[in-house]
C-alpha cells in the first residue's frame, strides 16, 4: 500500500488534515486563507447566509465557495452553513487533483473528500452507539472522487435538530454530502425510526447513499461503499 504524506493546515475555525502523494502545504494554506476570507466578507454583507436554516439564493457573481455551499444547501433543503466543511474539503481535494496527485484524502471536521488509487478503509465514530469504532467502509478507486460526510447529535459541535449518533452521507460532492447528512440527521428524531431519515435521503438530488446509526439501530440506502468490521 502506497504511503501517503500527512500534514495539517489550520486557519481560524478551520483545521484540515490531508493525506496525499504530494505535499502542497504552502499552496493549501494560501487557498484556504483566500477562500475563507471571501466567505467571511460575503457573510458580513449578507448575514442571513450564515444564520439561515433554510436555503438562500445568492448572486451570480458571488464567490465560488459561496455558490458551492448555496447549491448544496438548496438540494438538501438546509441552510448554506450546513455545507461549509464539505465545501472546503472539495476545494482542497480538487486543488490536489489539478496538481496531478494520484491520491488525496482531505478531512475537515469529519467531512471527507477522497480520490484513491487503491482500496482505503474509512472508520465510523458514532458516539455512545455500540456500532461506534466497530464498523467502517472499504472505499474502492472506482468509487472516487467521493465525498463522505457525517452529522451527529451526540458527537462534535455541529448543529443537528435530530437525535442520530451518526448519519454518513455519500456524494460526488463533499459539500452536498455535508448538507445532506445534516438534512437527514434532522429527520432522525428521538422517538422515531431511522426510516424517516431514509425517506429524506431519497429526495436529495445527487446523493449516492446514506448510512444512519441511532443507538443500536442501523439503516442504509443507496449505493454506499462496502461495510466492514474494524
Amino acid at each position: 500500500m502506497t504511503e501517503l504524506k500527512t500534514f495539517s493546515v489550520s486557519y481560524k475555525e478551520t483545521s484540515i488534515t490531508i493525506l496525499s502523494t504530494k505535499n502542497l502545504k504552502n499552496t493549501v494554506r494560501k487557498e484556504l486563507v483566500t477562500h475563507y476570507s471571501l466567505l467571511e466578507r460575503y457573510i458580513q454583507k449578507n448575514p442571513l447566509f450564515y444564520s439561515s436554516y433554510e436555503p438562500i439564493s445568492v448572486e451570480v457573481d458571488a464567490p465560488q465557495i459561496v455558490k458551492t455551499m448555496a447549491d448544496a444547501a438548496e438540494k438538501a433543503g438546509v441552510g448554506p452553513m450546513a455545507a461549509v466543511a464539505g465545501a472546503f474539503s472539495d476545494l482542497i481535494g480538487n486543488l490536489f487533483l489539478k496538481r496531478g496527485a494520484r491520491e488525496v484524502i482531505v478531512e475537515n471536521g469529519g467531512d471527507i473528500f477522497l480520490k484513491v488509487a487503491q482500496a482505503r478503509k474509512i472508520g465510523i465514530y458514532a458516539g455512545p452507539s455500540g456500532f461506534s469504532g466497530k464498523i467502517g467502509f472499504m472505499v474502492l478507486p472506482k468509487e472516487t472522487p467521493l465525498g463522505i460526510c457525517t452529522s451527529s447529535d451526540s458527537v462534535g459541535h455541529s448543529i443537528s435538530l435530530g437525535k442520530s449518533d451518526a448519519v454518513t452521507a455519500f456524494a460526488a460532492s463533499s459539500a452536498l454530502a455535508d448538507a445532506a447528512a445534516t438534512a437527514i440527521g434532522n429527520e432522525v428524531k428521538e422517538n422515531g425510526p431511522v426510516k424517516k431519515g431514509i425517506t429524506k435521503a431519497k429526495k436529495v438530488e445527487g446523493l449516492r447513499g446514506v448510512l444512519i446509526i441511532k443507538g443500536e439501530e442501523l439503516g442504509a440506502w443507496g449505493k454506499i461503499p462496502q461495510l466492514i468490521r474494524t
